[in-house]
């Protein structure tokens, strides 16, 4: 027996097929190769079409099955993944009306703006917990005033991973935490977001019915079913946004515990049980896979732009481009804490959310031409990075939100020990890094929405801990000491802003 997972990502769709009885991935594959291209018209904009990414899934699961000679019958559920904050629009025949304004499109941020200095920034924190900002109501705003003839046309707006559970079933649905996503859904009534809708002048029709995280959310149609090469009538029980999922992935469900993945950009994702919010949204809170009105499960979010692609230009600018990173990781670690005084600002990468939409850009500071060497520059890169997921925690942590385990992936800056252990020792939690990646994660997300798994636990019992990392009581101290001194650069950056 068998599930399905899939992710939409706007680099690739991925599909992963796991064994139920085992837990394990038996097959992977992803679509396309190379990076999928992003439209940008002007600077600042991001597009998709999201019928490439039906496409991408087709020709994903066609290398899953080459791997393999199960019979798709085997395949008893699927679940999604998908690239948070997009917007879908279809027209009554569910056919696409325009590109898919994707995630990391900035050109709605003065509506969410305007939304939020109108509606009342308090009403807002308390109801949706987040600034409009540059969400997918936003995104939608933008489209109803400068595309009026695509916006006449909409009979329902949707995320990514809606439209491709609509391309499956046929059936149109969301879910609350998808709604939340696109802060489109009100905490404090538990219902959708009528107030921004009213601002915005968006008719609630257009927002498609609520659908659970977990359980049948439709069944594969003939047509999907050939185009896919699986099985009609298999059902659809489980859809979640990227970070949510990386969560579930991870095993994380509950106070205390966090997510963490550190690709070009990164992640801190952690759950808290009570309905809060950051007063400056510098870090965003939605609703996680296990939320419910009466047992709140909130998905705190913290991302920063400038991560693992710092490491990478370090690769291509400070050592010989061919060094691997393995190398890059076993220089830096030459170099002792605090880099001999050496702090980047690891910035570079837009606009961060965290620090008020601010573009200080990256810097590096306190660099003594006779004592630093390249290995000094290498470790404050990887310092950097973890002093900037310091900074947000502590923002999570003003939220009344401990922080015992991070959870993360075993890739990408987690693959250098260097990284992992600066992050121990800075926060004070155990890491533990898993065997495992999201279209996985989605695959026992669908298991647990078709009963196959009872619970979680269940789930997540074959879940492997490749390693935990548990904090150095005795060198905590002097990251700390380099902690403070990387923020007080950050404070006189932020001043100059």
């Amino acid at each position: 027996m068998y599930t399905l997972g899939v992710d939409i990502g706007s680099s690739s769709v991925k599909v992963a097929l796991v064994e139920v009885n085992n837990g394990q991935c038996v097959a992977s594959a992803h679509y396309p190769q190379t990076e999928a291209p992003i439209i940008s018209h002007h600077a600042g904009w991001a597009e998709q079409h999201p019928e490439d990414w039906w496409t991408y899934l087709q020709h994903a699961i066609t290398s899953v099955f080459k791997q393999t000679n199960i019979d798709s019958s085997a395949i008893k559920a699927i679940g999604i993944t998908y690239q948070m904050h997009g917007l879908v629009c279809v027209d009554k025949q569910q056919k696409v009306i325009r590109p898919s304004i994707i995630w990391c499109d900035s050109r709605a941020i003065s509506y969410g703006e305007n939304a939020f200095r109108s509606i009342g920034e308090d009403y807002c924190l308390k109801h949706f917990l987040n600034s409009p900002g540059n969400f997918t109501a936003a995104k939608l705003a933008w489209v109803k005033e400068h595309e009026t003839k695509s916006y006449d046309q909409i009979d329902f707006f949707m995320l990514p991973g809606d439209y491709i559970a609509m391309k499956m079933t046929g059936e149109i649905h969301t879910t609350t935490s998808g709604l939340s996503e696109g802060i489109l859904w009100d905490f404090k009534n538990n219902s959708i977001a009528h107030k921004l809708l009213q601002h915005f002048q968006i008719n609630p029709s257009h927002i498609p019915a609520l659908c659970p995280t977990f359980g049948e959310q439709g069944r594969l149609t003939k047509e999907a079913a050939e185009q896919l090469h699986l099985t009609a009538g298999t059902p659809v029980t489980y859809r979640a946004g990227d970070q949510p999922n990386n969560a579930l992935s991870l095993n994380v469900f509950e106070p205390g515990e966090f997510a963490a993945n550190a690709g070009t950009s990164g992640v801190i994702y952690g759950i808290n049980n009570t309905i809060n919010y950051d007063t400056l949204s510098r870090v965003n809170s939605f609703a996680h896979v296990n939320h419910r009105a009466d047992n709140p499960r909130l998905g705190v979010l913290l991302c920063i732009n400038g991560t693992g692609i710092l490491n990478s230009w370090c690769k291509r600018n400070i050592v010989n481009p061919d060094t691997t990173y393995d190398a890059i990781n076993r220089m830096a670690a030459t170099a002792p804490i605090g880099s001999q005084g050496v702090c980047i600002l690891p910035f570079g990468n837009g606009a961060e959310r965290v620090l008020g939409n601010k573009d200080i850009g990256c810097s590096i500071h306190g660099v003594n031409f006779n004592i630093h060497r390249k290995e000094h520059i290498l470790r404050a890169a990887q310092e950097g990075i973890v002093f900037a997921f310091k900074y947000g925690i502590d923002i999570m942590k003003e939220m009344g939100m401990p922080i015992h385990q991070i959870h993360a992936s075993n890739s990408n800056m987690f693959m250098s020990p260097l990284f992992r252990t600066t992050l121990a020792n800075i926060t004070g939690a155990t890491i533990k890094l898993y065997d495992t990646d999201s279209a996985t994660g989605a695959a026992k997300g669908a298991a647990i929405g078709a009963g196959i798994y009872k619970n979680t636990q269940e789930a997540f019992g074959s879940l492997k801990c490749l390693m935990s990392i548990e904090p150095d009581t005795q060198k905590q101290e002097q990251y700390q000491d380099a902690y403070t001194r990387w923020k007080a650069y950050l404070n006189k950056q932020l001043q100059l802003q």
